[in-house]
């Protein structure tokens, strides 16, 4: 078994990695493509949430943080959308294999009764947390939730959510920036707990 601080060592080196590119591309034509496919992706199958590049690209050009926020916010929006085809149309074959890879089968029908006490909130809910989204936009288009309820909800909550940590960056960037760079390791290990949070906050959802 790997020692502990071996363990941390893996995801430290794949974010030093991860922030170093976006660091080194955010200034570049290609970065907003980048970030608009990684918050379209995000919310129907890839682990990982744009605002690790979000947060790269604020720092690196912090003049551009509402362009920055606006297409996280899009690419996020459209990708909710595709979730949304994935389990209405293809949840036999796509949509299943996403669920089992996370292990989040037996939340389904529980994200299933949330709908149907409150679905607008249920997705914002989702949309504004570290829950994985992917699983709240595949389990609208299986249970048939009003395109426009997911829309609307996605918006506001996805806005809300990156506008937000844009927002500081713009504001107090010289200060996180240094700060990310002093406590990088740090920071690694509270966004591996954020993103296990999220997943064990979708198991028990009530």
């Amino acid at each position: 078994m790997l020692p502990i601080q071996n363990i941390f060592q893996i995801p430290k080196r794949f974010f030093m990695s991860l922030y170093a590119w976006t660091m080194h591309w955010a200034k570049t034509p290609q970065a907003p493509f980048a970030l608009f496919g990684i918050a379209f992706i995000e919310s129907s199958f890839f682990p990982i949430p744009p605002d690790v590049l979000l947060i790269a690209m604020v720092v690196a050009t912090r003049k551009k943080w509402l362009r920055n926020a606006t297409i996280c916010t899009i690419g996020s929006v459209a990708g909710a959308l595709f979730g949304y085809f994935i389990g209405w149309g293809l949840y036999k074959t796509i949509g299943k294999v996403i669920v089992n890879t996370y292990h989040l089968q037996p939340t389904m029908d529980l994200v299933g009764r949330k709908y149907a006490e409150n679905a607008f909130l249920t997705i914002f809910t989702a949309a504004f947390t570290p829950i994985p989204y992917k699983v709240i936009t595949i389990a609208a288009g299986l249970f048939h939730i009003s395109i426009l309820t997911l829309v609307v909800a996605s918006i506001i909550g996805r806005a809300g959510r990156f506008f937000l940590v844009a927002g500081a960056l713009r504001i107090f960037g010289d200060k996180i920036e240094k700060s990310i760079e002093k406590y990088f390791d740090l920071f690694s290990i509270i966004f591996i707990v954020l993103l296990a949070c999220g997943f064990l906050a979708l198991k028990y959802f009530k």
